[in-house]
């Protein structure tokens, strides 16, 4: 009775605090070969530079740029004002 009473109570502990997970993903991903004409596409990297050594380390693949990558967007340049006075 008590292994359920525990149980229980880490049950509802580990839903309590359950939180969103907050997947990332960068702009380059690793493309590695798994055999039988199957893929595994691993995009958490920041740089190429960051993305080659993993593929270089016995992964059979290669680096290639992530098609679902949107990136940060970017500022909109502040419109200047026309009526602006000019310090000379």
């Amino acid at each position: 009775m008590r292994i359920l009473l525990i149980a229980g109570v880490a049950l509802v502990a580990a839903l309590l605090e359950a939180r969103p997970v907050h997947a990332y993903e960068g702009p380059w991903c690793a493309m590695m070969s798994m055999g039988n004409g199957a893929v595994y596409e691993d995009c958490q990297y920041a740089s190429l530079e960051a993305c080659r050594p993993n593929v270089l380390a016995g992964n059979r693949g290669f680096c290639n740029q992530n098609p679902r990558w949107v990136g940060a967007p970017n500022a909109k340049p502040r419109a200047r004002n026309r009526h602006q006075a000019r310090s000379n």
